[in-house]
Formats: C-alpha cells, sequence, structure tokens
C-alpha cells in the first residue's frame, strides 16, 4: 500500500522532533496494514500532536485541547468500521485525564497515540503531567510541587487492555503502532520523545538517555492479561441484540384547529409540587395536536421540595429558532416563588398579555389584563392548579381549545389518571 501522507501538507516540526519519526512511524504502519485512506480516521487535539491529522491522507477531526478521546469515541460507535486512532500530547493527556480513564474502563476499540515529550512544547514550554520533577521548564519551580504521572500505570489500573511504552527512536515502532491498531480493544502507547524547541535547551535529554530511561521501568509492552475482557461495541451490540425491541414513538396526528394566528408564548409560574412541569408538558403535546413547533424551557431548584418551579412554553405555525420568551402571551401565576423568580418580566408586559392570577399571589404593576381564580376555593388541590389553569385557558380559547387540551390529557395519563384529570378539567369554571 502506498503511503498516506499528504504532499500537500508535510509535516513541519522543530529540526530534531520526535513528532516528525511518530508521523512517518504511523504511516508506515497503515501502509503494512494495508489501510487506503477512507479506513482510517486520526483524531486530534491542540498542540504539535495536533498538526497530525493534517499530515495525512484520511477522515480526519481536530477539537479542543485534552478533548480528542470523546470525538474518537463518537466516530467509532457512529462508524464501527473505520480504525480511529488518537494523537495527544503529553499536555492534552493532563488536560483530559478524566477521558482517559473512561477511554480505559470503557474498552472502545480505539488506539490512543501519546507523544510524550514532557512540556507543552507549543505554547512556552511549560511543564505538564509528565514533566520530571527535577527539569527545568518555562513554568519556573511549579514542576517541582508536583509528582509526575506515570501514564501507563494509571491506563492499567482503569482498566486499558493494552499498555504500550517505548521511545519514539524505536527502530520497530511501525511494528508497536500496528500492534496496537490491529489489537481489538482500547490500545495505548506512550511514546517518550525528545522537543528540541523548548525541553531541551535546559535540559539534557538524548535517544539513549530516554532508552537508559525506559530500560529501568517495569515491562510494559501490550496486553495486559488481567484486563482483557470483550471490546466495548460488540460487547454493547450483543447485548442490545437480545433485548426486547421496544416499540417506537406514537406518533401525534394533527387534527384540531389552532385557535390563533400566530406564535404564542406560555409562563407559569409556580412551586415545588405544583406538577408545573407537567403542566408544560401538556401544553406543548397539545400544541402538536394541532400541527404546531413547539418549545419547553424550564427552571427549578435542585432542592425539588421547596422553591421555584416555572415553564417556558412557546406554541408557534412556524418554525422556532429561539427558546427565549420576550412577550409572553399568557403568565399563569400559581405560587410567589414562582412571580418573585421572574419579577423584572412584568413591567414591560403589554395590555394583551393575559395574566391568570391564584389567589393570594401578589404580582407586580403592569399593563397585562388580569384574570384572578380562587382555585383553593373551588375545591382545587395545589397539586393541580397549573392544569386547572390550561383549563381556564381552553375554555377562554386563549392559545388553545378544548380539544386539544383532552386530546393532550389522553396522549399523557392512562386510566384512572386520566379519569381524574378529565374530571378536574371539565368542572373548571370561569
Amino acid at each position: 500500500m502506498d503511503s498516506l501522507l499528504n504532499t500537500g501538507r508535510p509535516p513541519v516540526f522543530c529540526p530534531g522532533c520526535s513528532h516528525e519519526r511518530v508521523t512517518k512511524a504511523l504511516d508506515k504502519a497503515l501502509s503494512n496494514m494495508g489501510l487506503s485512506g477512507d479506513k482510517a480516521v486520526i483524531v486530534s487535539d491542540i498542540g504539535c500532536s495536533g498538526l497530525f491529522d493534517t499530515f495525512f491522507n484520511t477522515h480526519a477531526f481536530h477539537g479542543l485541547h485534552g478533548r480528542a478521546l470523546t470525538y474518537a469515541a463518537g466516530i467509532k460507535m457512529a462508524k464501527p468500521d473505520l480504525n480511529v486512532i488518537v494523537t495527544m500530547g503529553d499536555g492534552g493527556l493532563g488536560i483530559g485525564g478524566a477521558h482517559l480513564l473512561a477511554a480505559c474502563r470503557r474498552n472502545l476499540n480505539l488506539t490512543l497515540l501519546i507523544l510524550n515529550n514532557f512540556n507543552f512544547g507549543m505554547t512556552g514550554g511549560q511543564f505538564s503531567v509528565t514533566t520530571p520533577q527535577e527539569a527545568q521548564v518555562g513554568s519556573g519551580f511549579l514542576n517541582r510541587l508536583e509528582k509526575s504521572l506515570d501514564v501507563c500505570d494509571v491506563a492499567r489500573s482503569a482498566g486499558a487492555p493494552y499498555v504500550s511504552r517505548c521511545s519514539s527512536y524505536s527502530s520497530d515502532l511501525p511494528d508497536e503502532i500496528e500492534k496496537a491498531v490491529r489489537f481489538d480493544g482500547f490500545s495505548l502507547i506512550d511514546m517518550w520523545g525528545i522537543c528540541p524547541g523548548r525541553y531541551t535547551k535546559r535540559n539534557k535529554l538524548t535517544p539513549q538517555i530516554i532508552d537508559e530511561t525506559l530500560a529501568g521501568f517495569p515491562s510494559c509492552s501490550g496486553i495486559v492479561e488481567e484486563n482483557k475482557r470483550k471490546e466495548y461495541s460488540h460487547n454493547y451490540r450483543e447485548i442490545i441484540s437480545k433485548l426486547k425491541k421496544v416499540d417506537p414513538p406514537r406518533g401525534i396526528k394533527a387534527e384540531f384547529v389552532f385557535p390563533e394566528s400566530d406564535r404564542q408564548e406560555v409562563i407559569i409560574l409556580g412551586s415545588a409540587g405544583q406538577r408545573i412541569i407537567t403542566s408544560g408538558d401538556i401544553l406543548c403535546i397539545a400544541g402538536l395536536t394541532a400541527g404546531l413547533n413547539v418549545t419547553q424551557k424550564n427552571d427549578y431548584n435542585i432542592t425539588v421540595l421547596r422553591g421555584p418551579s416555572i415553564s417556558e412554553i412557546i406554541l408557534s405555525p412556524d418554525d422556532i429558532g429561539y427558546s427565549g420568551i420576550e412577550k409572553p402571551s399568557v403568565i399563569i401565576a400559581l405560587a410567589q416563588e414562582g412571580v418573585d423568580r421572574r419579577r423584572y418580566l412584568f413591567s414591560d408586559l403589554a395590555e394583551n398579555t393575559l395574566i391568570i392570577r391564584a389567589a393570594g399571589v401578589d404580582t407586580p404593576e403592569s399593563r397585562a389584563t388580569m384574570l384572578d381564580v380562587d382555585l383553593k376555593a373551588r375545591g382545587i388541590k395545589s397539586q393541580d392548579w397549573a392544569l386547572a389553569s390550561l383549563a381556564v385557558m381552553a375554555k377562554l380559547k386563549k392559545v388553545i381549545n378544548a380539544d386539544m387540551l383532552n386530546a393532550a390529557l389522553k396522549l399523557v395519563f392512562r386510566e384512572t389518571v386520566l379519569e381524574s384529570a378529565l374530571e378536574l378539567v371539565n368542572r373548571v369554571e370561569l
């Protein structure tokens, strides 16, 4: 197989940079495997190693610093026939450490080439997670305060089934890369190299020193027996093939006429326990029964049982490009917590905005049209006020009508709950 190197964009590393050797070794490995450019994808991030995707006539993806493994995982899951190779420096390794751990645990069939030259070479020679503590680097003494990371130890403990460490100057580097790429699972090679532009200006490091240092490390040359297991995507597909098929979502037939002619924006202001979000769902589904485009955006406290609960809903016959609400058609004010959370809205309301306000709720002064409803006096519990307010809107034919609301309830609820919901809606009086 011919070389996959991009002759229109040859490698442009500093003279003596080990990255150029890795570039050629990777090309040799891909050629030995007989891979064509459409069968491989190189994923990179930022730094000198981030240039690799431009040097090959393959598929390529260039992303944010430290995030290359996340993109690679998505590519491999979507296109399992591709050989996905990630190039990452020791800078990206530190920044994306959590993603490395996830890749080791997951065991998706990816190959990670770590071009380890012990510093952030592109941005000034600052220390990285692999910089030796005794090294002189561009970030002063800070590396002396931190223990350097042994990525192979970390990868093995995180569950990586294939871990190798070698010199970028090794004569059999193409073979090392080929073995890793051919491995059916997550494979990692920690390639030690030299950064002549930054690191070796202050620190003595040669291919011979790299070899001598590596010789003092425990053997790390491929398959990790205790971590051998099924590759993630094969295992995933095997499991889901045995699961019961899930029925496709039911379609919602557009059968009713929207009582309005243009976009309508509704804000439900309530508190925890009032089923505000559920009522927002129902309103959206009611819109779908009239063939509308809908959006819902919710705001509530993480405390769940206390605090404001707000749902913002848009129903429109046209596409909705932005889900923010600026000119609400209806505001449903059911609890002081929700109103206080959105007090800024009221001063700019127009007269054609309808406020449906529960008794006891204080709203700021506005020009909007006010409709006070004493739901408690009608024997309606607080958790049903939001649904009752939708019934008020339906009876007014404001935003929705009774047919739309009843159809939405039948799509959302089943049996006993549906019965009580329909009974509630039918007994709401204006």
